[in-house]
């Protein structure tokens, strides 16, 4: 079921990392075979049935509680609207075992499928919660079910024996799915690029300005056409896209649309202040374009109408030419090869060349960048025969191997590298981590136009190429030594050797027998491959393959620099993930793995391993910028072995290893593994190393891990403060400097470790650093000072020190991340009266006041809590408020967003504004009252702490009380009180305490059992709390005395 879901179900995209299933004939499909499964398998298999699931599957259900047997568990219960504007109840339902899930769909009846899909989007792999996390789905080869046979065989526990079943079961479901998906998706019917085509240009024939024309244009957004009659980029041909249009009606504004071997529908457009498309699809698939502008353009529809002939009225042969492709009957989808057979390229050939002839339309051809070239998009069906002649024989000398080999281009096995890369694109999930830069950013070539140009070592490196073709072992070891005489470093002999065929020959070599052609392949390879293009064709020719099965080999030399020159190739996510999958991360783990680790002194093996390990711990540096290799490094061991060489006092070993641990620290697992595993320890006494870039990564690894308390408590336990402190002083290296101020800025978090960085002066040295630096570090820095002005000593130190003028002056920056942590740091500091007198000379009230407008809710929300301070501790508030032109509105229209830390912190900057009277009229008029009741029924314990008080305060102008009470506010606020945080049941009371003024209020709280819920916070310890519940009550009871009185007299 697992591989099903990931592989054939078709997923929403959406901003989180989990979306939910699209309404399509597939999903459907699938979803009633799940369901006919699940209904039958507790009479099928009752012992299975059984079985309790490591973890429960939860999701949100609209069933009502009658549906429900003895098991479940039920919790979170909350009103929402249905599609039909009808409330209806949501709840949290925990199943189990597969006997209650039967159950479950079987008395859901017609909302069965509905169900499904919501126990399916909530447990997007329900294997890793059913048998654990061992058996979740996995791209490439599942060993789970080898795990399971061995554990069968060492013990006899009847559990596991379930669990075997249950896999059987789950494996025969996906089979069946994938087959029934299969059969579904062969009969589907494509486009062409052949169709498309003529259907743009049959429209283009009707278009114009004049007013009966269909279409005011029609354009192709790339005039680049690929040999198979696409226009999309080649990554995008991987997901069968063909070309991208604008179109513009007569009566819409411009339609962007995408076709694709799918059909046609509208994308997001032009990205704004981009060249780039938003390809995301926003509408439903068309089969063709005029099947799209029929339903979009009734202008379309009518002056189509009006044309002398049908629009797919076409001769013959024209119509033969648009052939529509049949999906080749592959499961995953990839991109078509839309080259027509002989006899039709003959037919329509001469269609082409007629029409071009009465069009007279003749349009440059634009050349495609290398990088596109590099794809092996253009490679010629010539080349496919001549891979095909050459692969036929096969010596069994190196000489023969390598000459045949050497004849064949570089096209061919790009090509082959290619098809096999497509094949895998559609099941492989390509997002790399948050830490991945793609360092490597195709650079422009500089090709020479003439032979006259071209230096001596371009012509050397070319007589040396007939040898290495041609020659024997011997010949050929001698024409490697030769080669290795040029500098390699030099770009031109880098292309060179590319040019002159050298490349593919080197790669061919390392296939070979012979141990010094291998080890020479290589040396030359691990050098050249430092430039970008030589990288990605090592890439495309199946370079880096060969490479991981030279990892096996017993020769230790042949591996280091097997693993050396992978550390150079890897530098480009394909690249990375080939590694992958051709099992490579488990062999370079292995590398690490040797008995030399903490020796001071080494043997000659002892030198051996340790730069046996220091090449694998390099090309894992190099993999570990994948979040999907990061995972496979941890399951092939990678975190111990990596620990013990932390420890090791070799720098040139040292570096890598504290390069891979601080890539991986982006991952909660490797974070939790760093600190159980004795690194912190490790990580601070490098912080003191003499190596500089040992010091950028070990602060680099401490700044991510230092996320978690635990983490932060051992890094000063390790005395690893002192040196962040002394390491700021050093602002030359800014790459440093950055990782420095990010680890002090996440160890300030704790206040413990505040006061220390308060002892070894970092305060001062963080003001410093405010200016002239890049934004990478005046983020971290400004983070730090806000975390550090948890003490009032430290704010106090930044005004004398000059720091609040800058950090004024930075809240005019573009940055979001530096923003949002300069909006923190100026609240921080306008605590403190002094503080806030500088701010608001400097017009850095107003400043905050701006950010609010912008678009970014992380900044909008830090805003918004710096401006509270602001305000608390201004000796007239009120009026500087006021003065700000728009700006109440602008803060109250803010409570309209659907960001719960946005909506939390404008509360409370409204409780702050309203406690001057002028300030409470005008927000009123602007609608604040009925902008809170909407927000009542929310359960998160911050957002319901400071709403209350803002209700509160509010109440405190003309009739809002009333009006809580109308817009339905009061009901809500009493659930508030069976809330677990303090804070809530004090602003809540308080809140209550002041709609209990009005009578119908006093009976709304009475009717929701309010009293009940108030009686015991009479004998709190928080006087606050404490006279608000006790008021709250007597008005109810002034209530009922009166209306007693008044009914019996």
């Amino acid at each position: 079921m697992g591989v099903a879901l990931s592989r054939l179900a078709q997923w929403t995209l959406c901003g989180s990392r989990t979306g939910t299933l699209e309404t399509t004939p597939l999903n459907e499909s699938l979803l009633n075979q799940i369901i006919k499964f699940l209904e039958d398998f507790s009479t099928t298999h009752p012992q299975e049935a059984a079985f309790i699931f490591r973890e429960p599957l939860e999701w949100e259900t609209q069933l009502s509680s009658s549906v429900f047997g003895e098991g479940y568990e039920i919790s979170g219960e909350t009103e929402a609207k249905g599609e039909d504007g009808q409330p209806i109840l949501i709840r949290t339902v925990r199943v189990h075992s597969f006997g209650q899930l039967s159950h479950l769909l079987q008395n859901a009846m017609e909302k069965k499928s509905k169900e499904a899909r919501a126990c399916l989007e909530a447990n997007r792999d329900p294997l890793v919660k059913i048998l654990g996390p061992e058996y979740g789905t996995v791209e490439g080869e599942d060993l789970s079910m080898l795990h399971l046979l061995d554990k069968v065989k060492k013990d006899d526990d009847p559990e596991t024996e379930t669990k075997r079943r249950i896999i059987l079961l789950l494996h025969q479901l996906d089979l069946q799915l994938l087959n029934s998906s299969l059969k579904d998706i062969s009969q589907d019917v494509r486009l062409t690029p052949a169709a498309v085509n003529n259907e743009v240009n049959l429209l283009k024939n009707f278009s114009g300005k004049g007013e009966d024309t269909v279409l005011e244009s029609l354009e192709y957004t790339s005039d680049y056409m690929f040999s198979n009659g696409c226009r999309a980029p080649p990554w995008r041909q991987a997901l069968g896209e063909i070309c991208y249009l604008v179109i513009k009606p007569h009566d819409t504004d411009p339609l962007y649309i995408t076709c694709s071997t799918a059909g046609v529908f509208l994308n997001g457009g032009q990205q704004k202040g981009k060249d780039d498309i938003d390809y995301e699809r926003k509408s439903d698939i068309y089969k063709d374009i005029v099947t799209f502008l029929r339903e979009r353009s009734p202008k379309f529809v009518e002056n189509m109408a009006k044309q002398e002939y049908s629009f797919f009225k076409e001769p013959a042969f024209e119509k033969n030419c648009q052939s529509m492709e049949v999906v080749d009957t592959q499961v995953s989808g990839q991109s078509q090869n839309f080259h027509e057979t002989p006899a039709e390229n003959n037919i329509c050939e001469k269609v082409k060349s007629s029409s071009a002839e009465r069009q007279s339309v003749d349009k440059k051809k634009l050349e495609p960048s290398v990088k596109w070239k590099n794809t092996g998009l253009f490679a010629s069906h010539s080349d496919k025969a001549a891979k095909k002649d050459n692969e036929e024989g096969r010596s069994n000398t190196m000489s023969q191997k390598a000459k045949k080999k050497a004849s064949s281009t570089s096209s061919q096995s790009v090509k082959k590298k290619q098809s096999s890369k497509c094949k895998t694109d559609r099941f492989e999930d390509i997002s790399e981590s948050s830490s991945e830069t793609e360092e490597d950013e195709e650079q422009p070539v500089r090709r020479q136009e003439g032979n006259t140009d071209l230096p001596s070592e371009y012509w050397g490196i070319q007589k040396l190429a007939k040898y290495l073709k041609g020659g024997n072992p011997t010949a050929t070891v001698i024409a490697l030594c030769a080669m290795r005489d040029f500098n390699l470093a030099q770009e031109t002999c880098q292309l060179a050797i590319r040019d002159v065929g050298c490349l593919e020959v080197l790669i061919n070599l390392l296939d070979t027998e012979e141990i010094k052609c291998q080890i020479g392949s290589l040396k030359i390879l691990k050098e050249i491959s430092q430039n970008t293009l030589i990288r990605h064709a090592i890439a495309d020719l199946g370079g880096l393959e060969i490479m991981v099965k030279i990892l096996d080999s017993p020769v230790k030399d042949l591996r280091c620099l097997a693993a050396e020159t992978i550390a150079n190739v890897a530098r480009f996510k394909e690249a990375r993930r080939t590694v992958r999958q051709h099992g490579g991360i488990k062999r370079l783990v292995g590398l690490l793995g040797c008995n030399s680790v903490g020796s001071s002194s080494l043997m000659s093996y002892q030198a051996t391993d340790t730069e046996m390990a220091r090449c694998g711990a390099l090309a894992l540096w190099s993999c570990s910028k994948s979040t999907k290799n990061k995972e496979a490094i941890r399951k092939a061991g990678g975190i111990p072995l990596l620990a013990k060489w932390l420890k090791c006092s070799h720098a040139n070993i040292l570096i890598p290893v504290a390069g891979t641990l601080q890539e991986c620290a982006s991952e909660p697992s490797y974070r939790l593994a760093i600190r159980t595993e004795g690194m912190i320890e490790s990580l601070v006494k490098n912080l003191s190393s003499e190596h500089e870039e040992l010091q950028m990564h070990c602060a680099n690894a401490i700044f991510k891990c230092a996320e978690d308390k635990e983490t932060r408590d051992l890094v000063r336990q390790h005395g690893g403060l002192a040196p962040l402190s002394v390491l700021l002083d050093n602002s030359e290296n800014k790459q440093l400097l950055a990782a420095v101020t990010g680890a002090v800025w996440k160890c300030a978090i704790s206040r413990e470790n505040v006061s220390k960085f308060r002892e070894c002066k970092a305060v001062e040295a963080l003001v410093e650093l405010l200016t002239d630096q890049p934004e990478e570090v005046l983020v971290n820095t400004v983070g730090a000072l806000g975390e550090c002005c948890q003490e009032p000593i430290n704010r106090t130190t930044i005004r004398k020190c000059g720091g609040i003028p800058t950090l004024v002056k930075l809240l005019i920056g573009t940055d979001q991340a530096l923003l949002v942590n300069v909006t923190k740091a100026v609240g921080a500091c306008a605590t403190e009266r002094e503080n806030m007198m500088i701010i608001d000379r400097l017009d850095g009230v107003r400043l905050l006041w701006s950010l609010l407008k912008n678009p970014n809710p992380d900044v909008q929300a830090s805003a918004a809590w710096a401006i509270c301070p602001c305000i608390e501790n201004t000796t007239d508030a009120g009026e500087m408020v006021r003065s700000f032109v728009g700006g109440l509105e602008l803060i109250v229209n803010l409570l309209k967003s659907k960001n719960k830390e946005v909506l939390a912190s404008v509360c409370a900057a409204i409780t702050n504004i309203a406690k001057d009277e002028e300030n409470l009229a005008v927000i009123t008029d602007h609608g604040v009252v009925p902008l809170l009741s909407k927000l009542t029924n929310t359960i998160n314990d911050k957002l319901r702490r400071h709403l209350a008080e803002a209700i509160s305060i509010c109440c405190m102008w003309g009739s809002n009380r009333v009006t809580f009470g109308e817009t339905n506010a009061v009901a809500p606020l009493v659930g508030y009180l069976k809330s677990n945080d303090p804070s809530v049941h004090r602003a809540t009371a308080q809140a209550l305490y002041q709609l209990s003024e009005d009578p119908n209020n006093c009976i709304t709280m009475h009717e929701n059992g309010v009293v009940k819920l108030l009686l015991p916070m009479v004998g709190s310890t928080d006087e606050t709390l404490q006279e608000a519940a006790a008021g709250c009550i007597a008005n109810i009871r002034r209530l009922a005395l009166a209306t007693e009185k008044a009914k019996y007299g």
